[in-house]
């Protein structure tokens, strides 16, 4: 089995409401994400599969989903007032965590066609949380 690992850098803000600590204030993140997908063969160019492929697909989804974004669960009271003051709100059935985000990243690279084994998302350089798929082989 081949696997490579692509790095994509991008900025998101968002706040988690019912969070104990500090998180549950809007906050901002520089995040990581390290995306890998794997094959058991290689290519007739000897990859796995372009690295420029998967950077394409990848920011092709943060770009316009994530990147510099304000991620807000449906019931966040601030939303009707972001909203309404035109402010750029990504509206999430889920709580935004790392957790949420790097499964979002997967699912949409996964239906790119690309073999993803998991989405490794770092929100500080000391934290990270990774989304694969139980139901992979």
């Amino acid at each position: 089995m081949y696997s490579v690992t692509k790095e994509i850098f991008f900025c998101y803000g968002h706040r988690l409401m019912h969070h104990a600590g500090k998180c549950r204030h809007l906050h901002g993140h520089s995040v990581r994400a390290a995306i890998t997908v794997s094959a058991a063969g290689l290519n007739s160019q000897g990859m796995v599969c372009d690295f420029a492929d998967i950077s394409a697909a990848a920011h092709a989804f943060i770009d316009t989903q994530l990147d510099h974004n304000l991620l807000l669960q449906r019931d966040d009271p601030l939303l009707p007032l972001l909203q309404q003051a035109g402010e750029r709100v990504l509206v999430l059935e889920r709580h935004p965590t790392a957790e949420a985000l790097a499964e979002m990243i997967y699912r949409d690279l996964q239906l790119k066609g690309f073999a993803v084994e998991s989405v490794t998302l770092w929100e500080t350089s000391s934290a990270c949380a990774t989304f694969r798929d139980a139901g992979k082989p």
